[in-house]
């Protein structure tokens, strides 16, 4: 299987990708995690260049959009292995919520894998901007409400579960618990 997390910064996908992958393992699945961008050369530039101060511009997304499609393909082998679960932070999904103009990524990202289930971390784009760094130009409360309501249109054309960041880190991981659990054949009322 393969689970994509997403949602704008600062909604937790890291941790709760962690707390999903040791629930997993204990409950006997193999499990490998994946972040975008990864930490290929391509990756490596990708986040250098995320924190140009024109990173928002046309010029940069269009490079952007380019570099995340190339590092994506790179780990495209690990996505064929049906011997586990493989849960990302971020996907192409990433790409076109973030980077314009939308035809050009999705022709640029026709061959990424789909993934089986996209669990979207909702969270109000203040409150996102609030836990984040400040470090990167796309950490701004504008930009973000934009890119929160792409993803929320977005989440319509997979399977999907919305998950509410607000409630929690511990709420938040059971919610998702409950979430994936019928994907496994995994009783979602014996959840805590």
């Amino acid at each position: 299987m393969y689970i994509v997390f997403e949602g704008i910064d600062g909604v937790g996908k890291s941790t709760q990708i962690q707390m999903l992958a040791e629930w997993l393992e204990s409950n006997g699945f193999r499990v490998e995690t994946l972040v975008e961008p990864t930490d290929s050369e391509v990756g490596k530039l990708i986040r250098n260049l995320l924190q140009h101060p024109d990173a928002q511009s046309d010029k940069f997304q269009k490079i952007l959009a380019l570099l995340f499609a190339a590092d994506r393909m790179m780990i495209m082998d690990k996505l064929e292995d049906e011997s586990k679960i493989i849960i990302s932070d971020r996907s192409f999904i990433s790409s076109l919520a973030y980077q314009e103009p939308a035809e050009w990524v999705e022709t640029l990202n026709r061959y990424a894998k789909k993934p089986d289930l996209l669990i979207l971390l909702d969270l109000d784009a203040k409150k996102s901007v609030a836990r984040t760094s400040g470090e990167d130009t796309f950490e701004n409360v504008n930009y973000l409400t934009d890119v929160r309501q792409n993803y929320l249109k977005l989440a319509e054309n997979y399977t999907h579960e919305i998950i509410d960041a607000d409630k929690g880190i511990n709420k938040v991981s059971s919610d998702i618990k409950k979430a994936v659990a019928p994907y496994l054949g995994i009783c979602p009322d014996c959840i805590r």
